[in-house]
């Protein structure tokens, strides 16, 4: 060995330059002064480095933009309905009634989203009930 010469103990008194260990704290690996970094090869990135990096899309993120662009909608359901006030005959099934022409083609548009949901979901609950199904299957196999 070059230099001193260190024989493994456990007594912490033995090496006095060297500092107590900390407990449950990790200790970073230190760099091999003999190991020259490769030239090709870019330099690790640390978590703190100098460059402003592009925000990533997060759950939130996309949530207040939903909520935005939602709000957006209704606004202008809001100025459609106001605009629309003109009365509307309205005739299913024996009923007979009247409303604005706004809220008449905004009932229907709900209407339809509401279908659309139930399909869906509909069809949802199917997809699963058929992946659950063919996961049991494949797990007796």
């Amino acid at each position: 060995m070059t230099g001193k010469d260190v024989s493994m103990t456990s007594d912490p008194s033995a090496s006095p330059d060297l500092p107590e260990p900390t407990p449950n704290v990790p200790v970073p690996p230190s760099p091999d002064p003999g190991k020259v970094p490769d030239a090709g090869k870019p330099p690790a990135k640390s978590g703190k480095s100098g460059k402003a990096t592009e925000p990533k899309l997060t759950r939130a993120g996309a949530l207040w933009s939903a909520l935005i662009l939602g709000f957006l909608v209704l606004i202008v359901l809001l100025i459609f309905i106001a605009q629309n006030t003109a009365a509307v005959p309205l005739t299913f099934l024996g009923w007979h009634w009247s409303l604005p022409t706004g809220v008449a083609i905004l009932g229907a548009a709900v209407a339809g989203g509401l279908l659309t949901v139930a399909a869906g979901s509909a069809r949802i609950f199917q997809l699963r009930r058929a992946a659950k199904k063919n996961f049991k299957a494949a797990q007796r196999d």
